[in-house]
């Protein structure tokens, strides 16, 4: 009997013209030289057996999440927008808001982060300097801390470039690398093999509809995410 894909997926949002998705730990977005199975596929399976579709299933990969990395992906499901959505995104019209579970405390808790990026595609990692090169690109981010741990430090993070892993690089370099991104300084890895780093909140004017469309993806049911969101929540009822 074949499984159904629909219990793969947590589906955030789905019309003609798009499909919004909570990626996991360790999905990878689109197929790369590990030849294991994309979440493109994986949505392309679902809309195929949802709608009956028996032919190829159009689907277009909006931005991509890294692998080690959870929350909101936005897949396109006609051409049309696909591209519109991509023109959005170069116009940055597209507001992502990221949570981010950092070792220590930052020395101010909200801020704003430059620096100038270079990637290594040896090692598919990125450095931060503070000033430019020629093979350097600008990144800028801004981030609040929302809630402070014993250990960590939740973030806020809106950015204003999207480059290569910038989230991951730029807390590294102001010495708060994310919980269990050992590629960027953490102590220890996490249990899953992901870090603590969540696109949770994604805003857009509907490429089609021209509506706006406001998502938020619940984080994983993991522990630190759980106290974090009860905590939250503690806070809110007492305000």
């Amino acid at each position: 009997m074949k499984r159904s894909t629909k219990n793969n997926l947590q589906v955030l949002y789905e019309d003609n013209h798009l499909l919004v998705v909570n990626k996991r730990v360790g999905d990878i977005v689109q197929g790369d030289k590990t030849g294991d199975k994309p979440l493109s596929e994986v949505v392309k399976e679902y809309i195929a057996e949802k709608y009956q579709k028996p032919g190829k299933v159009f689907l277009g990969v909006v931005h991509r999440l890294d692998r080690p990395t959870t929350g909101i992906v936005i897949f396109a499901r006609t051409s049309k927008a696909l591209e519109r959505m991509n023109k959005m995104l170069r116009d940055k019209e597209i507001r992502k808001t990221y949570w981010a579970l950092v070792e220590g405390v930052p020395a101010k808790n909200k801020g704003t982060l430059e620096h100038h990026l270079k990637k290594n595609p040896k090692n598919n990692k990125s450095t931060a300097f503070l000033k430019a090169s020629s093979d350097s690109k600008k990144a800028t981010l801004h981030y609040k801390e929302i809630l402070r741990l014993d250990r960590y430090s939740l973030l806020e993070i809106n950015l204003e470039t999207g480059r290569h892993h910038q989230i991951r690089t730029q807390l590294s370099f102001i010495g708060h690398p994310i919980k269990g991104d050992l590629k960027y300084g953490s102590k220890r890895s996490n249990k899953d093999g992901g870090i603590h780093l969540h696109a949770t909140r994604i805003e857009f004017i509907h490429p089609v509809k021209k509506e706006k469309i406001s998502l938020e993806a619940p984080r994983p049911s993991e522990s630190l995410w759980k106290i974090c969101d009860s905590k939250i929540l503690q806070s809110e009822v007492q305000n």
